[in-house]
Formats: C-alpha cells, structure tokens, sequence
C-alpha cells in the first residue's frame, strides 16, 4: 500500500477515511499506551470497523460497489487514486455486507489476504466470508503479475465457496491490469473533503459550528488534500486541544493544527539552518524522542546521544558552558511546572524526528544504538518507554529500515528479566506487524527466527506474546504456525508458549481442527521425533481443552494418532478426563463410542483403555461412574466382535469378555 493511503480506525477518537497520523494497537502491560500512533493493521477487527463506521464518508461510486458485492461470490475491484481513502472504502464495503444481514458476524471469517508474502496455509473460504486483498502497495510489474496470478486463484475460490472478496488495485499500474478484471472493477472518486472533517470532529465533541470551518486556508486543504493528511488535521485539533496549551477555543485549535499540518517542515528546516552546532542539534533530536520525559532524563539522554555519535565534549568544566535551561529557551523547548519538556508549537516534535532521519542517513546505525541504551534510562516511566519505542520505530519504517526496529526487539529481549516480557521489545515488534508495508516482513522475520537456530528465553516470550495478540488477531493461521515452532522447543518459555498455543487453538474451531491436523501430519512425518507432537496433540484432546460442543471427527482423528503409537503413559489422563466429563454431563458420553472407535480394532490399544477404564472405575463408587464404565466396556466389546468378525477370527489377539473383566 502507498505510505500515503493508510486508514485510521483504532483509535475511537482519531481522523476519518485514512491517514498517515498512525495509530495502531500495542499490546501490553497498562491500559495507558494500548493506543498509540501507528499504522494500521493487516486486518481490521471488529470492534475498530466499528469505530471506522461512525466517521467513515463514501466516496463516489461507493453505492455501486456495494450493490455488486451482495451476491455469493462476488468479487469487487477497486480503481481509486492514492490518497482517497480506498483502503477504508474496501473495510466498509465488507464490514457493511455483514451488518446487512448478508452473512453472520459471529461466525464469519474477516480478513485480509497476503498481497505479496505467500501463507504457510492455503486459503479455504467459505459461505459468507470476507476477505480484503490489498495491492495497492505493489509498485514493481513482475511482483503486480503475480499478484494478480493469485489473485485468479482466490477469485476461483470466492466464488465456488460463496464468499466475498474486495481487491484495492494498484494506481500505477493500470496498463498492466488483466484484461478480465475489467468487468469487477468500479471506479471510486474522492469523498468530499469537509464531510470527512466535520464527521471525525463530532466523533470527538469538538464544539464547532459549520462557519467555523469557512476558510479560505482550510478550503484549500479540504479540496486538495489527500485523505491522511485531513485525517492527520483532525486528530491535530482535538490534540491541541486537550493539551490546554492552545487557546480555549475551536478557531485556536484549528488554527495551530493548520500551522502544524503546512507550516511546520518548513519551520524545522529554517532552524537546523541556524542551528550548527552538534550539541544544540543533539539537544533537539533528544527531546523529539524523549519529549514530555522529565528535564533530568532529557538530560541524560542527550549527552547519550553526544557520546554515540562521538561527539567530543568542550574542554572546560559544565558551569563555564551555557546552561541547560538556557539552551532549551533558545531551541524553543518549554520545562513545564511538571519538570517535563516540550516543544512550543504544536506536533514539532514529531517534524523534527521526521527532519533528521531523512537528512541525516549516516547516523541511523548509531541512532539504533542510542535508542537501544537511553529506551531504558531509570526514571522513564513505562509510558516513556514505549512513547521513545514507538517514535524511533515510526521513523525507522519511514525510511525502509524494519531491522533496525527487529534488531532492537532482541537486544532488549535477550536482557529481560527472568520470566519477564520486556515492554519495549513488544511495543517494537508490534509496531512492525502493524505495519502495512512492513507487516509480512516481521511475520517473516518472526518465522525465521522460530525455525533456527537457538533463543533466548526472553526473546521466545516476546515472540509468543506477539503471535498471540497480533498475529494472531490479523493471520490466525500463521499465529498459530509460529506458536506451534516455540511450544515444541525446550525450556520454560516454550512451556508458556505452548499453553498459548492449546488456549489459542481452544478459542476457535476452525483453528482447533488445524493444529489437530499439523500434529497428526508432524508425528507421521517425523516418527523419530514424535514424541513432543505426540504429547502436545494428546494435551490438545483433554476434555477441558476441546471447543464446547465437542468436534467429535476432529477428537476422533486426534486419538486415533494417539491410539495408534507409544508412549501409551500419555493415555491415563486424556482417558480420565474424558470419562470424568461422560460421568458429570450426558452430552459428552459420545466420547466413549469415538474414542473406541479410534483404536481402529487394535486388540493392544483396546486392552490398554480397558484396563485404564477399570482402573479409573475402581477410584470411585458413585453410580454413574460405574455406568460409565459399564458402557465404556461395552463399546470395547463392540469393537472386539466387529474386529473378530472382519478377521474371520485370524490373529484378533485376546478378547476382553465378563470372563476376563
């Protein structure tokens, strides 16, 4: 996706349509900074398609792309220019569709499809199910050919299944367009500027009237505006104003966003011209990072910053040089009664940051390595922490360099605290699979790393938590791919990392039924190395782990691998969970028969869950304890005749009979 076509939906009280203002979700310890700046993520859930709902404003040709998406599977194609908001306008499309009626929220997928990076699980759509494929991003012809190669197969898919489908086409390459895409293809205009602002300023109860906004400064920006940039001048004014710094008014907080949104790359550009020196430059890259960090830890940072960047200090002593609160009036940086600073203007801490990872290439490296030391000075605040991850992460995104972002998440990783998930390390990665053009290069980046090689507990915690909240809420299937690779390592974060996996998997039966079958396929493939499949598979069939109503041909598939080979010690609980579950609740005796049937007739398994069966009876003398096993044992003689029968009674091995019991 172009970096200037993003949607905006997490924040409740964020711009419109789509926006580059960012904002994405961090996953956490505290509530505080679960919402920041970002970018937005690879699929939509939807409690923030509803959010999106409220403030969203239809583009031209919208209606017709709805008309056309209603029946069973159809697949709609959007033709719109960078900056219109055709990102959001394909969400709704989609999220309407199920708000319609037309398919059953509850059950129905919702998600968005890999445009370049290819799933580990082939896609399998059906009847109502919404899919999002975005290629607007794609900017290469060769990527663009295969992109639409697959997206021939999905459509193939779509609409034998009776899903839907909406593809955001590229703008660039509309020569390279197939010509039969042409007939699914609608062609969306841009919504109009002033409705998009006024709807995110009464989401946000900004005390306007409509006359408020006739200006001829602002008109200029509503008529030329990309939809980011308008989404950016919202959430502006409604920051101006709770910052309590601007005015008590809706004209002086319109008008410092204004300022904000035109004026200020401009306004940095002028003072890094009059501004030579390194250490008043360092001064104002450290407090663009550290801004509302408390003056002593700005402090502290900076003269980090002069050290990594080998900066050698003046020879005289501190009190001949100019102070510090001298220096920060001269840049323009306010101490406030709180001890905090911050810049004067509104968002120029954020121009500044923008000002020298684009200027100054040479230095990102040593950048990465400061961030990587003052990101946990003593005296910042969890919320500091992140604020400084986040930042450095948005402009490292901004200038191609996700590794710089990944190589801090292991560095702070590997250093966690016993049994701790370093925070700042998760606000990174999250931050990276939040990312539209970077999302699948972490998810890769992540594969990679769960598949070689060793890690550091602290680092398999990170990945873990990662996988479970983020990967997880946008590619569940790749979630639960990568969760698998760190259940079956060894140590105690793969102990927590497969307790996620059994829960994660738990949640949602599709999901349940996959790893079922990724175990079933993993132990027969690898049978010198079964046993740590065998056990988390035998661990995903207890009673207590299975969705409610039990899916009794998926447990069916399961036992019969866990029947079918040692080490049968992994037998007694599964077993005895289940028979406890049949004793308590009439609905699970089915059980009985299918775990039975599992055996496949096999005289030694049905031998073994006789005399598990017996002695699990003789632990209890409650009545329906004792009928559950009268039943268990009658299934087994079932099983025993039609083995007997279907063997003319050659090699059936022992039979279990009143006799025997």
């Amino acid at each position: 996706m172009n970096e200037q076509d993003h949607v905006t939906v997490n924040d409740p009280r964020a711009p419109v349509n789509n926006g580059n203002g960012h904002q994405y979700n961090l996953y956490g310890p505290g509530p505080d900074w679960m919402i920041r700046k970002g970018v937005t993520p690879l699929r939509i859930v939807r409690e923030d398609r509803l959010r999106l709902a409220d403030r969203f404003a239809s583009p031209v040709g919208f209606r017709v792309a709805a008309d056309r998406l209603e029946k069973p599977g159809s697949v709609v194609l959007l033709d719109a220019p960078p900056g219109s908001g055709r990102r959001a306008a394909a969400i709704m499309l989609l999220h309407r569709l199920g708000e319609d009626g037309n398919a059953d929220e509850e059950d129905a997928r919702f998600e968005e499809l890999p445009a370049t990076d290819k799933g580990e699980i082939p896609l399998a759509p059906r009847e109502g199910d919404r899919f999002l494929l975005d290629l607007s991003g794609i900017a290469d012809e060769e990527k663009y050919a295969e992109a639409q190669r697959r997206l021939a197969v999905y459509r193939s898919q779509i609409q034998e299944a009776g899903a839907h489908m909406v593809v955001v086409l590229s703008s660039g390459l509309e020569h390279a367009h197939a010509p039969d895409l042409a007939p699914h293809t609608v062609t969306l205009g841009r919504p109009r500027g002033i409705a998009v602002v006024t709807r995110y300023l009464r989401m946000d109860r900004m005390p306007f009237r409509p006359a408020d906004l006739v200006n001829p400064d602002l008109q200029r920006l509503l008529d030329r505006s990309p939809m980011w940039e308008l989404a950016r001048l919202a959430g502006l004014v409604r920051a101006a104003r709770d910052s309590r710094r601007y005015g008590a008014d809706f004209a002086g907080w319109l008008d410092q966003a204004m300022h904000a949104v035109t004026d200020r790359a401009g306004e940095v550009g002028r003072q890094m011209t009059a501004v030579r020196s390194a250490p008043d430059r360092a001064l104002l890259l450290a407090t663009a990072v550290f801004e509302e960090a408390r003056a002593d830890t700005v402090y502290e940072a900076w003269h980090g910053l002069m050290k990594t960047v080998r900066h050698t200090e003046e020879e005289t002593t501190e009190l001949a040089r100019t102070d510090f609160g001298e220096r920060l009036a001269t840049l323009g940086i306010e101490r406030g009664p709180d001890g905090r600073l911050r810049f004067d203007r509104l968002a120029y801490a954020d121009a500044v940051r923008t000002y020298f990872w684009a200027n100054f290439p040479g230095v990102r490296d040593d950048l990465k390595d400061w961030i990587g030391h003052a990101a946990g000075l003593r005296d910042l605040t969890i919320d500091d922490r992140v604020n400084v991850v986040v930042r450095f992460g948005e402009r490292s995104l901004a200038v191609g360099r996700p590794d710089h972002l990944f190589d801090l998440v292991a560095h702070w990783a590997d250093r966690a605290n016993r049994a701790s998930c370093d925070p700042r390390a998760l606000a990174a990665l999250e931050l990276g699979l939040s990312h539209e053009r970077f999302g699948g290069w972490f998810r890769n980046r992540i594969y990679r790393c769960v598949t070689s090689g060793p890690l550091s507990d602290g680092l398999a915690r990170v990945l873990t938590t990662a996988c479970l909240q983020s990967v997880g809420t946008t590619h569940p299937e790749q979630a639960l791919v990568r969760l698998h690779y760190l259940a079956v390592r060894k140590g105690a974060a793969a102990d927590e990392a497969r307790e996620a996996l059994l829960d994660f998997a738990g949640r949602d039966r599709p999901l349940y039924r996959l790893l079922i079958d990724r175990l079933r396929e993993r132990t027969r493939r690898e049978p010198h190395r079964a046993e740590p499949q065998l056990r988390l598979l035998t661990e995903l069939l207890r009673y207590d782990r299975a969705p409610d109503p039990p899916p009794w041909p998926d447990l069916f598939l399961g036992w019969e691998t866990v029947f079918s080979q040692p080490p049968t010690e992994l037998w007694n609980p599964l077993m005895s969970g289940w028979l406890n579950a049949a004793a308590s609740d009439r609905s699970r005796g089915m059980a009985l028969d299918v775990m039975v049937r599992a055996t496949r007739g096999n005289a030694t398994a049905l031998h073994r869950l006789y005399a598990l069966a017996c002695g699990w009876a003789g632990r209890s003398r409650l009545p329906s304890q004792a009928a559950v096993a009268a039943l268990f044992w009658h299934h087994i003689d079932h099983a025993q005749d039609a083995r007997t029968e279907t063997t003319e009674h050659a090699g059936a091995g022992p039979r279990i009979t009143e006799e025997t019991r």
